[in-house]
């Protein structure tokens, strides 16, 4: 009997199947946000889609950064993970404590600046997408102000808002930008009362940086214009969402995956934007006129080719003081340490 069983295991290896790797997710928000943690399930569920029964994904929604993460994602290693994604920037400290104590196990931190030798980061060129919407602002705005809901004031934030200032100064050089923090990535509350201030202020279109469409359907009762944000939200305001900037999470969750299992994964940075498909653009509501479209289109193409860069000076912070010098670009890490707010913008909050 132990000479047939021997056979089956090393003359017929297709009859062994080999135990799928178990994928975890930790998400700041719930899954049915429509914004961030939306767009991070609907990376979980690509993977699925795409390697089928070689994988097991699990993840937990609605984690507080801080103790709590660091528990949730102890519990996903202990329960034999082997890969664990991380979609905050709070879980940056409990994600390099967990592996730490986990070597063999792989962690990806979205957002973060620290890596070890488990431990790879990545993030999206959100602001590629803010320089888009904000020419699209600029072309369309009847009052010249504009309503930004933020969340937190952290270099990715300002990385949007900046970009987006640009876009929105390059069509329409006399608007202006009103925002209002937050001080929180979900709480459609707080993003609805922030919404219907920004209105109550003279804004006709409102944006944000925040992940419930609490804004967008502020806008909609107010039957004026707004961009989502993370993810399509047009469903939440038909007539109100003109576009989205979105990120394209499967791709890159099925890479690193498969990187995984093959045994070739290593620790690095990716920062993916338009020319990788991390970040695109939602489709155009009817709103939008052909000759704004056309605009829109030239400029993606320019970034994607390297031509345009949304964060190129000359750029001055609120105060007037010049932070980006005339055809400069901030490389990458200038661009993670940008902790300004742009000319053109009043904020209160935060």
């Amino acid at each position: 009997m132990m000479k047939v069983l021997l056979f089956l295991v090393f003359c017929l290896p297709g009859l062994v199947r080999a135990e799928p790797l178990k994928i975890g997710f930790v998400y700041v928000g719930p899954i049915g946000n429509a914004g961030w943690t939306y767009a991070h399930d609907q990376g979980r569920l690509a993977v699925e889609r795409a390697l089928g029964d070689r994988v097991r994904t699990t993840y937990v929604d609605s984690v507080h950064e801080g103790p709590e993460a660091e528990r949730i994602i102890q519990q996903l290693a202990r329960s034999g993970h082997k890969l664990i994604f991380t979609t905050s920037l709070g879980f940056m400290n409990p994600t390099l404590n967990v592996a730490r104590q986990f070597p063999d196990v792989v962690f990806e931190h979205a957002t973060g600046d620290r890596r070890a030798r488990n431990v790879g980061t990545y993030n999206a060129r959100f602001y590629e997408g803010r320089y888009l919407t904000g020419l699209i602002a600029g072309k369309m705005t009847k009052s010249g102000i504009i309503g930004y809901v933020g969340s937190l004031p952290v270099p990715e934030v300002y990385q949007g808002l900046i970009a987006f200032v640009q876009g929105l100064h390059k069509t329409n050089p006399k608007a202006t930008v009103r925002l209002i923090w937050i001080n929180s990535w979900y709480d459609a509350a707080k993003e609805r009362e922030a919404a219907e201030t920004l209105i109550a202020l003279g804004a006709d279109i409102i944006t944000q940086h925040t992940d419930s469409p609490a804004p967008v359907q502020a806008a909609e009762s107010h039957g004026i214009y707004a961009f989502g944000y993370d993810s399509d939200m047009s469903a939440f305001g038909p007539k109100a969402h003109l576009t989205a900037t979105i990120e394209e999470w499967g791709p890159f969750y099925t890479q690193r995956a498969q990187e995984v299992m093959n045994h070739t994964w290593t620790s690095r940075d990716v920062w993916g934007g338009l020319a990788s498909g991390m970040v695109k653009l939602a489709p155009f509501s009817d709103a939008v006129p052909q000759a704004v479209r056309s605009l829109v289109d030239e400029a993606r193409a320019a970034i994607i080719s390297g031509k345009l860069h949304p964060m190129t000076g000359p750029i001055k912070d609120q105060k007037g003081v010049l932070r980006i010098k005339k055809d400069e670009t901030p490389d990458d890490a200038a661009l993670k340490r940008l902790n300004w707010l742009p000319q053109g913008v009043g904020a209160t909050g935060g």
